[in-house]
């Protein structure tokens, strides 16, 4: 006898729309959860006057259909990012305010990084994103990092901070750690650098009203009681006719997790070395999200749009992160790369200051002194240990990619990092539930099928 049809190891969004999608299709399901909540990497924090913000994922770009399409089934509305106003940037030790995406700097560095990004787009088509260790000259892209790239296509040292800033603020680190290939990849899956870094028309266009966790908090409440939380798995059992996982035993699990955390779990029996091999290369990126609470967006007064770059850092780019009624105000910075990891030996105050120093600089005195700091280091979350997703290191795609969502036996791999659209997303995340939950249940009727030819002897 066996307790469900499939186990979903993780309540983020991956692993509840996988447990939805099952379900959907007439099998039983439980789910297990690490933490005492669900949504993964998504989270709310409540700033009072039924207002939040989110500490973890949050923005949805108008190419993102899966997510807004899942959101708007679960009565999710969304609204757009702030932008209205002059954005400001930091750039040489000196402020200056436009309008548009352009910031007025050096034409030559604008139009180096014009150049870069051309060239990036044009060799991301040639991208298989189902199979990018097969594309055109592969191996060859996936020996150099990012930096080493860049060390030949920059013309200018300006236009290299500003893609290096680029790099720090989409994948959460430095060129230098990530291969081109993987680069590549991820442009290829959002559809161009452009969509990646922008907020107008790309992947920071819109916010969701009540926060972003409100979409795994739906589904779940739609799951019911077969969501068990505070129920960290560590240890898979399994075989052609099964797993059991954590005392509960089932047909097939989907493990919808970061993938450099499932070696964290114990298999039995181990798994294929060039599976393990394979999550060695897949580093969690670095990244603290700080916000500055205030009792009004006092910038927006002052024709600010919030939005604000700078070369000096360590916030490295602002976002006005207010509420949808724009009251209390708030700014957002992140810390990404070597700058988060420097913050992180860093003690709280300190970081504090650090981050309300840029604000300060960005946006005048009163950014110095917010009625509410909000921070959060995903990497010292134990169930997470990193953000915004993971990254392949040089030498990991063509050596190792083809395990990155195969099964394995009865095991199912989902999170956004399998996923071959918007991978690193919420979308991607929505998406690699609905291919390994479609993959679980096609190995469930296959096996149905061959029982029902089986003959008693």
């Amino acid at each position: 006898m066996r307790d469900t049809d499939v186990v979903v190891v993780g309540a983020g969004l991956a692993g509840l729309q996988a447990a939805r999608a099952c379900v959907a299709a007439g099998k039983s399901v439980v789910v297990l959860e690490a933490r005492d909540r669900v949504g993964g990497r998504t989270l709310n924090e409540d700033i009072g006057g039924g207002n939040v913000v989110e500490v973890g994922g949050q923005w949805a770009g108008p190419t993102q259909y899966r997510v807004l399409e899942v959101a708007a089934e679960l009565g999710v509305d969304t609204f757009p990012t702030y932008v209205a106003g002059e954005n400001v940037v930091e750039w040489r030790g000196r402020l200056k305010r436009y309008r548009g995406t352009i910031p007025p700097i050096s034409p030559a560095f604008l139009l180096d990084v014009q150049q870069v990004q051309m060239r990036l787009n044009r060799m991301a088509r040639r991208i298989d994103a189902e199979a990018p260790w097969l594309s055109p000259d592969a191996r060859a892209l996936d020996s150099q990092t990012f930096a080493t790239w860049l060390d030949g296509a920059c013309k200018t040292r300006g236009g290299r901070t500003l893609l290096e800033i680029a790099c720090q603020a989409v994948w959460a680190c430095e060129p230098a750690d990530v291969s081109l290939l993987h680069i590549l990849f991820y442009i290829r899956a959002a559809g161009s650098f452009e969509e990646l870094t922008d907020s107008e028309g790309g992947a920071q266009e819109r916010r969701f009203v009540g926060g972003s966790q409100r979409i795994s908090l739906r589904m779940a409440e739609q799951l019911g009681d077969v969501v068990r939380l505070s129920t960290p798995v560590r240890r898979i059992a399994w075989s052609d006719d099964g797993v059991e996982v954590e005392g509960v035993t089932a047909r097939r699990v989907i493990v919808a997790m970061p993938p450099t955390l499932t070696s964290r779990i114990e298999f039995d029996p181990i798994l294929p070395g060039y599976r393990d091999q394979l999550v060695q290369r897949m580093p969690q990126g670095t990244v603290w999200k700080c916000m500055a609470v205030y009792d009004e967006p006092f910038w927006r007064r002052d024709g600010l749009s919030g939005s604000g770059l700078s070369d000096t850092g360590p916030v490295r780019v602002t976002f006005d992160n207010s509420p949808p009624s724009g009251s209390p105000g708030v700014l957002l910075g992140f810390l990404e790369g070597d700058h988060a990891r420097r913050a992180g030996r860093m003690g709280a105050a300190e970081r504090r200051a650090a981050v309300l120093d840029v604000f300060g600089r960005l946006f005048g005195d009163r950014a110095r002194s917010p009625e509410r700091y909000i921070e959060k280091s995903w990497a010292e979350e134990q169930w997470t240990r990193g953000c915004y997703g993971c990254y392949m290191t040089p030498g990991g795609w063509t050596s190792f990619g083809s395990a990155l969502r195969a099964p394995i036996g009865p095991i199912h791999w989902a999170g956004a990092e399998t996923a071959t659209i918007w991978n690193g997303y919420m979308d991607g995340a929505l998406r690699s539930g609905d291919r390994a939950a479609a993959e679980a249940l096609r190995s469930l009727e296959a096996a149905g099928a061959a029982d029902t030819r089986q003959v008693p002897v």
